[in-house]
Order: C-alpha cells, then sequence, then structure tokens
C-alpha cells in the first residue's frame, strides 16, 4: 500500500518515538488518514500510535478536537490557526504526547487565488512545548498532494523526537 520509502521513514519514526517513551496522534482533513495508516501500516505500532481523527468537514473539526467555530469562519478550515487547534485538540483529546495536523485543498477543486491546489497547513503539538506550525505548497494531482502532505507530516514528527 505504501512506498518502501515511507514504510521505512514510519519504522524508523515509531522506533525513535518508541524508545523515547511517546505516544503519537493524528488530526487528518485533506490526506483523509493516511499518517494514521502510513504509521499503523507497521506492526506494533499499537505502543507508539494512540488514536487517530478524521475531521473532514468544519463540524467535525469542532465537535471532535474543539477547533473554534470563529477561527473556522475567520481563517478557514485551510488556515494556520485551524492547523494549530487542531493539532492542540489532537493532543487535549487523546493520551498522545505528540500530535500532528494536516489540513488542506488536494484539489482538483475547492481552490482560491489565496489558497490554491496544494496548499497544507500542518500543526504539531507537544506536551508542555509551543505549538508549531508549518505552510507547505506542493504540486501535482490530488494523489501527489496527499502523497506529499503524508510525507511532510513524517517528516514532522521525525524533527519532534530528534
Amino acid at each position: 500500500m505504501f512506498s518502501d520509502a515511507i514504510r521505512q521513514t514510519t519504522t524508523d519514526l515509531l522506533d525513535r518515538y518508541r524508545r523515547a517513551g511517546l505516544k503519537i496522534a493524528t488530526a487528518e482533513s485533506c490526506t483523509g488518514g493516511l499518517v494514521a495508516a502510513a504509521l499503523t501500516s507497521i506492526a506494533g505500532s499499537s505502543d507508539v500510535v494512540e488514536r487517530g481523527f478524521v475531521t473532514y468537514t468544519n463540524e467535525a473539526k469542532e465537535q471532535q478536537l474543539g477547533v473554534p467555530r470563529l477561527a473556522l469562519l475567520s481563517y478557514g478550515a485551510v488556515s494556520e490557526p485551524v492547523a494549530r487547534a487542531m493539532a492542540e485538540g489532537a493532543l487535549r483529546e487523546s493520551l498522545a504526547d505528540v500530535a500532528v495536523s494536516v489540513t488542506g485543498i488536494a484539489g482538483p477543486g475547492g481552490a482560491t487565488a489565496e489558497k490554491p491546489v496544494g496548499l497544507v497547513h500542518f500543526g504539531v503539538a507537544r506536551r508542555g512545548q509551543p505549538t508549531l506550525a508549518e505552510r507547505h505548497v506542493f504540486a501535482g494531482d490530488r494523489d501527489g498532494v496527499r502523497d506529499a502532505a503524508l510525507g511532510a507530516a513524517l517528516a514532522i514528527l521525525q524533527r519532534c523526537v530528534e
């Protein structure tokens, strides 16, 4: 299901989190659970992966992660404030130590001049540390954007345990 490169990256990531005694939660929108699927495709991942949230709609982001409606209305679902709130909500609503969020426009529709296809915002929250955010614009079709977002989310998680 996943490339050898993704499987190797994920295996290494899980080993590092395991050694550090840390658990992960995911909060995904445009990736639809790809990050959690990649992590859980490795046998034994249950000692690291605490849970995953797929919050595709604004209502799901509000109900499951506590994303403020004002943030969704003011900035839109694809924004830094919402990515941060998603990561913080996943951390708050789980037993994890680190949570990563992904929200973006995979295409082919849904884009605007300010928010093109390929725009993806990431958030990462870690207990006792400030929440961080990243903004990326990936090229390609829907599958390409989602694959690139998966790779970026895994890289972000790697940096959290270095």
